[in-house]
Parts: C-alpha cells; sequence; structure tokens
C-alpha cells in the first residue's frame, strides 16, 4: 500500500516537471524575436546605412528579450516593456515616419500574437 503511494506521488510529481519544462519552453520561444533582416529590410524600404542600423537596435532588442524570458514571473513584464520601448526610440531615429509607423505595426502584432502585449 505505502509503495503504490510513493509510486503515485512519484507520478504525479515527473508529471508536473514535464509540464512545467513544456511551459518554460513555450515561454522562451515566445520571447525569441529573431526575424529574417532581409524581409525587414525590404518590407520597410531601408537604405544600407538604415539596415546596419537596424540590424545593431534589433539585435540588442533580442537579447534584452530572451532575459525578459528567463526572468522571474514578477519581472519579466517590466523587462518587456522597457526593452520594447527602448527599441521603438531606437527605431524612431533611424527610420523615417512612413518606415517607422510600418514598423510599429509590425512590432505590435508580433507582441500580440505571441501574447506579450
Amino acid at each position: 500500500m505505502i509503495l503504490m503511494v510513493v509510486a503515485m506521488l512519484s507520478m504525479t510529481m515527473t508529471s508536473y516537471a514535464e509540464n512545467e519544462n513544456a511551459k518554460n519552453v513555450e515561454n522562451v520561444e515566445a520571447y525569441n524575436m529573431n526575424v529574417n533582416m532581409r524581409k525587414l529590410a525590404v518590407t520597410l524600404g531601408l537604405t544600407l546605412d538604415q539596415m546596419e542600423a537596424v540590424q545593431d537596435i534589433h539585435t540588442t532588442f533580442c537579447a534584452e528579450m530572451m532575459l525578459a524570458a528567463y526572468a522571474n514571473k514578477d519581472e519579466r513584464e517590466a523587462l518587456v516593456d522597457k526593452a520594447v520601448k527602448k527599441d521603438v526610440r531606437y527605431m524612431h531615429y533611424v527610420l523615417d515616419q512612413k518606415q517607422y509607423r510600418k514598423y510599429l505595426l509590425l512590432l505590435n502584432t508580433t507582441l500580440r500574437n505571441r501574447g506579450l502585449k
């Protein structure tokens, strides 16, 4: 009888750990903001100089989003907001008005689709 209880508890704990690992993997995938820079450059109509600057800004944004993915749940939303605000501010300096509006549309759509906003 005792062995049955121990076996059931261990199976329950194993199942719970597997579910937590699956949630963590899904969570990290949602925060992965890597994009095809060529497609983004074509979509936004970037010049070569803009493309280089956007690449640098986006690399920083991706790193900050991954930090948010691995942060405690309590800190995650604040880190995402900080990363997005920083990204948007820097992109505003690099892009013209038309490009910037299109970029904001793409960014907001991506964040909503991934459940981050």
